[in-house]
């Protein structure tokens, strides 16, 4: 089954490539370092740990781990790999030149089993749900054990693989250990053949703001003035036109402003046209410049700046949760002391949220219009407010840990 994937696979490279350089357009980084998806890199010395993180969300969840890999194991450089180029911004941004930051290979054996040759780790960990027969298969062959960590798997997920049982089957038991988020996540992964599963808990409650993190958000406040300020984070394709309209069927408070950041990059623009279409004055967090009291929405358009985001609003709207796209990460609201609210679909972050609400950190609702009703109702009682962002600080302080728990599961170098 492995073989017929890989020859689809290489069926498929053109294609893929060309996507590559047509994603180019907007990030101009899918253009750049092109070999090293093809397991062509530059000279490499030294003794090596790697650590895969797909892309930005998974990259900022991972400080805590790359912190205590780098403070366990001090006579080895973290390999850090990503597939997207804002994963590769983001790695550079947090970590500096204390990492070595390159694109993991496409899931084909030779370029695969180069990337390994060439940096020969001495373990390898991968982040979340990053499973791949060829990558897992060379890391068998070459004797590199390979651990999957703060895994999760939805119930949706476990049914796909389900039905891929010959070829996912393999890479799963593959893995030298696992250490999954929940029971649930265990029990999943169990069953697909995952060996050695462990119940660490999420490492996303153990990400702190970075150090600058009261200096940005000083300075976004300054140039957003005293008004208060409902966040739509992280959102979706998709979902930002049914937000806008639901936004300006209800009443707000006459200084409301409006703060959206977009998910992805690449669709700064195509946002900015949502909110001039829909007549709401904007301005771009890029500029730099003071909100003008006529401006309803800013754009939040810059990267690095999510927990000063979280920082000075007085509500959230968690992105992915409208449409079913298994929602966004709502621990960094929390962890700021910000009312987290989200949709229907939270299945990514299922016991995440789950807690939350228990908690009474966060709240949901079925659609659109049934949040922003919430969150205005939530703006007109300060009260409430406060009972939500302290009750969220606390619980994201109840969950961290789970970084002490997984570097417990990896093994002791000579």
């Amino acid at each position: 089954m492995r073989q017929l994937y890989s020859l689809l696979f290489l069926l498929l490279l053109p294609l893929i490539l060309l996507r590559l350089w047509w994603k180019g357009r907007q990030l101009p980084g899918y253009r750049q370092h092109i070999g090293e998806r093809l397991g062509r890199y530059p000279p490499a010395t030294g003794r090596y740990i790697w650590l895969h993180a797909v892309s930005v969300g998974e990259t900022r969840a991972a400080a805590p781990l790359v912190r205590a890999l780098q403070q366990r194991y001090p006579g080895c450089t973290l390999l850090l790999t990503q597939m997207t180029p804002t994963g590769r911004d983001t790695a550079r941004e947090l970590f500096g030149n204390s990492c070595v930051c390159v694109y993991l290979p496409y899931d084909l054996a030779w370029p695969v089993a180069r990337f390994l040759r060439h940096f020969r780790p001495a373990f390898g960990v991968l982040m979340e749900t990053e499973i791949w027969p060829n990558l897992v298969h060379q890391c068998v062959v070459q004797r590199v054990p390979l651990y999957l960590v703060n895994a999760r798997l939805s119930e949706r997920s476990a049914r796909g693989y389900g039905k891929l049982r010959r070829l996912a089957g393999p890479a799963f038991a593959g893995l030298s250990a696992v250490a999954a988020q929940t029971n649930a996540d265990a029990e999943r992964l169990a069953a697909l053949g995952a060996p050695r599963i462990s119940v660490c808990g999420n490492i996303k409650f153990d990400v702190q703001p970075p150090a600058e993190t009261p200096q940005k958000t000083a300075l976004l406040q300054s140039l957003c003035g005293e008004r208060p300020i409902l966040l739509l984070a992280s959102t979706r394709d998709g979902e930002e036109a049914v937000l806008l309209d639901a936004f300006l069927r209800q009443q707000w408070p006459e200084q409301l402003l409006l703060l959206v950041v977009p998910r992805h990059p690449q669709r700064f623009d195509e946002v900015a046209a949502l909110l001039q279409q829909r007549g709401l004055t904007c301005q771009r967090r890029s500029a730099g410049v003071p909100v003008a009291a006529s401006t309803r929405a800013l754009l939040g358009d810059s990267m690095g700046e999510m927990f000063a985001y979280y920082g000075v609003a007085a509500v959230a709207l968690i992105g992915g949760s409208i449409l079913p796209l298994g929602g966004q990460n709502l621990i960094e609201a929390c962890a700021v002391g910000t009312p987290a609210l989200f949709g229907p679909h939270m299945f990514n972050f299922a016991e995440a949220s789950r807690l939350a609400l228990e908690a009474g950190a966060a709240a949901q609702a079925d659609d659109a219009a049934a949040l922003m009703q919430l969150a205005a109702s939530l703006l007109s009682d300060p009260q409430r407010c406060q009972a939500m962002s302290r009750a969220g600080i606390e619980f994201s302080q109840a969950h961290r840990g789970a970084t002490d728990r997984i570097i417990a599961l990896l093994p002791t170098l000579p």
